[in-house]
């Protein structure tokens, strides 16, 4: 299905071609003014000096052609050259009608693409924090817009699951419990299949081993030395690293069901270790490594540098790995196992320097393909009132889990207050739209900037928050309903043309939805869709406002609103399906 301004755009071009212009200067776009008109065309004062003439008059020649259009019902040319104009009801009503029956309500996709999302994920034996917010629900956001837009999407957590960090634990645990069998080089039988430590004991030990290594060189040289006979793969390393893993993974698993993320991988830095050797062979032989100050590197400058880029270091002068190296040699196994069109990185925006290096590194030594897009999204800071990233109370970083517990409690707390619901009945619905108020809060800024987490505005049932797109959906569902139970079926009623101005301008906000879900595609800019959404409820909330819906005398009329408040919930579902969450039956 056509998007609406290509369809005008191309009777435009056709008027302008049929005048005796180049049709190319035809094309139409959104009224900056919609108080004047819905669409304008500015291509009559392009072609002025090409034609020797006014503008005015170039647009007042392609006026007169599109005077007899179906498709439009009005077009003014107005001094200097602007071309105004405003789609006629009936074609309005046609194209929302078809909308209302068409799969994706029209959304098409020509070429598609195989997108690998790597959400930058945490480091296992740690719990998610505040600061694990934004890569979770943009990554999720953004993988669940690419599959809508047609492409095959595959999410991976990516966990850090490997090298000193691994170490500090098992030397750690070794400290409280020596006399676990792991570390008894001698034993032979099978180790216990429970793990010797919960998740809370493993969240706490890792901090205080890591504290530890900090101040005592010796206590440290025992880490890496633990670390070593893990990668080296000393059995009962393995066996407590596998334990570490799972326990991790489950726990993680819980936090991200909470979120509503899910990951079509749980791969980590540890199943690549094995391709490495082999990675570096190739770069050597390739003659793209080399050494420099005892460390193997890759050059990655550009003539076109206006900063200082810094080789890519693939190994350390001991010949230790690093991050640059596991993400690299992800990249190489990615290639091999699912052939990817474009990968999509998300972290924090102060690794964009770090994604440069790597990516440069992956093309100049061709680990991907020449047309293999490669994709950094540096998100910012989520900031308290103080503008600092948000804290706890005492001044620690925030539990995610925590987090999540205090929005569903404020909005627990706002549910019951005033309303008739059973205390039940509220928990399951400020579950719903506290997830809104956290997802919405986040997705409505521009990734890449820094905001602030304000729970009092989040989850405010007034003004640009999640909340209030649910209150708005609900509202549609109850209209719905009550027609329903009074014998009404939503299923038979059709969009018919109308003089109303805001029911028109419902009808045209809804229109702008497929156009809407390609820049967002294409931008990968989740922002683009709450904007959306936030206008196209202000616009159904105007027409509710003005509108006498189920009380309306003429049974068609009556039936067209009913068809247009249908089709406006299905378009703001998928819009907020698209951003992670979903609305309850009330509120």
């Amino acid at each position: 299905m056509k998007k609406i301004l290509d369809i005008i755009s191309a009777e435009v071009m056709s008027a302008f071609e049929k005048a005796g212009y180049e049709a190319g200067y035809g094309k139409v776009n959104l009224s900056n003014r919609p108080d004047l008109c819905e669409y304008q065309c500015n291509g009559a004062l392009a072609l002025a000096k090409q034609y020797k003439k006014a503008p005015i008059m170039i647009a007042n020649d392609i006026a007169a052609i599109l005077a007899e259009s179906k498709i439009l019902s009005s077009v003014e040319a107005v001094a200097p050259g602007f071309l105004n104009l405003k789609v006629s009801a009936e074609f309005l009503a046609d194209y929302l009608n078809e909308m209302a029956v068409s799969e994706k309500f029209g959304m098409e996709t020509e070429n598609p693409k195989t997108i690998m999302v790597d959400y930058g994920g945490p480091n296992v034996a740690k719990p998610l924090h505040v600061g694990h917010l934004r890569s979770a629900v943009i990554g999720e956001s953004i993988k669940r817009i690419c599959r809508y837009a047609g492409h095959n999407v595959i999410g991976d957590i990516h966990l850090g699951d490997w090298g000193l960090q691994m170490g500090l634990i098992i030397h750690e645990l070794s400290l409280r419990k020596p006399e676990l069998p792991y570390y008894d080089e001698t034993f032979t039988g099978e180790y216990p299949k429970e793990a010797p430590f919960t998740i809370s004991e493993l969240e706490e030990i890792y901090p205080t081993a890591s504290g530890k290594s900090k101040v005592d060189e010796a206590y440290k040289e025992k880490a890496m030395e633990a670390t070593y006979k893990l990668q080296t793969g000393v059995r009962g390393y393995r066996a407590l690293w596998d334990h570490i893993i799972n326990v991790s993974v489950t726990d993680l698993k819980r936090n991200y069901d909470n979120l509503n993320v899910e990951f079509d991988l749980w791969k980590g830095e540890s199943d690549v270790q094995d391709l490495i050797p082999g990675m570096v062979d190739y770069m050597k032989k390739g003659g793209y490594a080399y050494i420099s100050n005892g460390a193997l590197v890759v050059d990655v400058k550009e003539e076109t540098d206006t900063k200082e880029v810094p080789p890519c270091m693939i190994l350390k002068s001991d010949g230790a790995s690093l991050y640059n190296t596991t993400d690299l040699a992800t990249i190489m196994e990615r290639m091999e196992k699912y052939h990817p069109d474009k990968m999509i990185y998300l972290t924090d925006k102060r690794q964009e320097l770090y994604f440069e290096q790597v990516f440069r590194c992956a093309r100049k030594t061709k680990l991907v393909d020449e047309n293999t897009e490669l994709k950094h999204i540096g998100f910012g800071t989520v900031n308290g009132k103080d503008g600092k990233p948000f804290k706890t109370r005492d001044g620690g970083v925030m539990r995610l889990e925590y987090l999540i517990k205090e929005i569903q409690d404020e909005m627990f707390k706002k549910i019951m207050d005033g309303h008739a619901t059973s205390e039940e009945e509220a928990h399951k619905t400020a579950k719903i739209v506290g997830m809104s108020a956290i997802k919405y809060g986040d997705l409505s800024n521009q990734a890449s900037k820094d905001y602030i987490f304000d729970i009092d505005r989040f989850t405010s049932f007034e003004g640009d928050t999640g909340p209030y797109i649910l209150y708005t959906i609900v509202r549609i569902k109850s209209i719905l309903s009550r027609f329903t139970e009074a014998g009404g079926d939503v299923n038979v009623c059709k969009i018919k043309a109308t003089t109303g101005e805001s029911e028109k301008a419902l009808m045209l906000e809804i229109t702008k939805f497929n156009a809407m879900i390609q820049s967002a595609y294409e931008e990968v800019a989740p922002h683009k869709i709450c904007a959306y959404i936030y206008d196209l409820a202000n616009a159904f909330n105007r027409f509710y406002h003005e509108t006498k819906i189920l009380t309306e005398e003429d049974a068609e009329k009556k039936q067209s609103y009913i068809a247009l408040l249908k089709l406006s919930q299905g378009v703001l579902e998928t819009s907020i399906d698209l951003l992670g969450f979903e609305a309850p039956e009330r509120m």
